[in-house]
């Protein structure tokens, strides 16, 4: 009788590393409490409209191609990619037109000169080097698993990093090359995707540039629910059982092993290696035995959380030709609006918003001569407040929208208005304090300081996504995937995997 794993979720890393485990020969089962699988990749449909309920950006397609190779597939067979361009657009308060970035570094390098005259030869070095950072990342971090110090502190990865910009924050480290606060908010806007702000996200971060850049930003034909279909039947195909509405109560041990978990229905499912990829502080203060925790309330005290976000998923009749696919505002004074997530939790007066229109790429989207528009603004998880206080809040993103991204009368052409909330995040997704996404990337919650993927009580007990390593994004819930698997087959290897062995 081949090993039976079970995984508790179905999020990006859950549904990754069924496949991965199933190719080896192991007996799979991933349960998901919710209607659907995919957890934040999932689906919302009203009235011929078809919203991605959280992920939007598809980035780091080598990381993709890597997953699909290692089991033997071709991507091409289940995804249909288009790049964008432009990859985004930018609408600056005050500003007339909008600045549209598109992954090209000859059309890109005109438009930095535009915002910053002279700059061409300081952003072709700020490049490099967040080329040199992520080569070296993907060559000797991303796909080990890290236990110790004895595992960074080698010779030859101080060489290969000598030089490289990584403790200090990106804040400090734009500011240090570029004069041009546009120019500076574009180079950082993708720490959002990593759930922090540029005070204190460290500079390593900037290989979210050579991503953004030099890799492209692409759309899988019907949204990113496609990347959760794909998965789905990647694991149907090898064997994986998936069960929806099958919430777990509660992960059974004994001595230093789990015997399985219990349902919240009773049932109890037997398994030799159970795995977590639901919310992590959920996992460790809820399912677990509560005398050998791995995180403990105290450490959720003081760990920092990504923000949580308000977000709206708007029908609109009519076509909003302004937009593109992906669009921002930046805040006149963004780090006031970080402020109100970090620090101060409040409304921001001066909002950050990112709108996907992907109705703009893909008509199967919305019906004919329409929108769809998911509109997020990110707010400090915990933000739990009422009704009457988030209807007064959208009229006003609304507003924004209307005038600085000049979208005439959106209020008055919407068919469809649903909205998603910190509460909806914590009910939903039993995540810790409503956040969208788990715990930032900040200096002490990178690599071997961030909670590990094995559990030091159970020694077949394993966890996957983004509340373990590498971290937050889809891309990373991949890699995370690989990384558990490499537990649990004990893979001891450095470097990403070429083949998966079969028991």
């Amino acid at each position: 009788m081949s090993q039976h794993t079970i995984i508790i979720g179905s999020g990006m890393g859950g549904l990754a590393l069924a496949s991965l485990l199933a190719q080896t020969g192991r007996r799979v089962t991933v349960l998901e409490k919710n209607d659907q699988l995919g957890g934040r990749a999932s689906l919302l449909q009203r009235d011929g409209f078809s919203f991605d309920m959280g992920p939007s950006w598809y980035l780091m397609p080598d990381v993709f191609q890597h997953f699909f190779t290692l089991l033997g597939e071709q991507i091409e067979d289940h995804l249909q990619l288009q790049r964008l361009s432009p990859s985004y657009r930018v609408f600056f308060p005050g500003r007339e037109q909008p600045i549209d970035i598109h992954s090209d570094l000859e059309q890109d390098l005109r438009t930095f000169e535009s915002l910053e005259p002279g700059c061409t030869p300081r952003i072709l070095q700020y490049l490099d080097e967040a080329k040199r950072k992520y080569d070296f990342s993907t060559q000797n971090f991303l796909y080990r698993n890290i236990d110790s110090l004895r595992d960074l502190l080698k010779p030859e990865y101080a060489r290969s990093a000598k030089g490289l910009k990584l403790i200090q924050s990106m804040d400090r480290y734009t500011r240090s090359l570029f004069k041009s606060e546009e120019l500076r908010q574009i180079l950082q806007y993708s720490l959002v995707f990593l759930g922090n702000s540029p005070k204190n996200c460290p500079a390593l971060y900037s290989i979210m540039t050579h991503i953004d850049i030099a890799q492209g930003v692409f759309y899988p034909k019907g949204g990113i629910i496609e990347v959760t279909r794909a998965l789905m039947r990647l694991a149907e195909a090898r064997g994986v059982e998936l069960r929806c509405h099958a919430e777990v109560a509660s992960i059974e041990t004994s001595g230093d092993l789990t015997t399985g978990v219990r349902l919240k229905s009773g049932e109890f499912l037997a398994s030799d290696v159970v795995v977590s990829n639901a919310d992590r502080h959920w996992t460790d203060t809820q399912l677990l035995p509560k005398h050998r925790k791995n995180t403990s309330e105290r450490y959720w005290r003081k760990a920092v959380l990504a923000p949580s976000a308000h977000i709206l998923y708007l029908g609109v009749q009519g076509r909003c030709e302004s937009l593109s696919h992906h669009n921002f505002i930046f805040a006149r004074d963004w780090n006031r609006h970080f402020n109100t997530i970090f620090h101060e939790p409040s409304w921001p007066e001066d909002p950050c918003i990112y709108v996907s229109a992907p109705s703009r790429t893909d008509a199967s989207m919305a019906p004919p001569d329409c929108e769809n528009l998911f509109v997020l603004v990110p707010i400090a998880p915990g933000f739990e407040r009422p009704a009457q206080e988030q209807i007064a809040f959208e009229e006003r993103i609304l507003t924004i929208i209307e005038e600085q991204m000049h979208v005439p009368d959106l209020r008055l052409r919407l068919v469809v208005r649903e909205r998603f909330t910190v509460r909806d995040f914590r009910e939903r997704y039993h995540s810790v304090h409503g956040t969208a996404l788990g715990l930032a990337h900040t200096l002490r919650q990178t690599s071997l300081l961030r909670p590990s993927n094995r559990h030091p009580a159970w020694k077949n007990f394993f966890y996957v996504g983004a509340g373990t390593v590498p971290g937050i994004g889809l891309p990373i819930c991949l890699i995370s995937a690989e990384l558990a698997c490499k537990r649990i087959i004990g893979d001891c290897s450095a470097q990403a995997l070429t083949n998966l062995p079969h028991d």
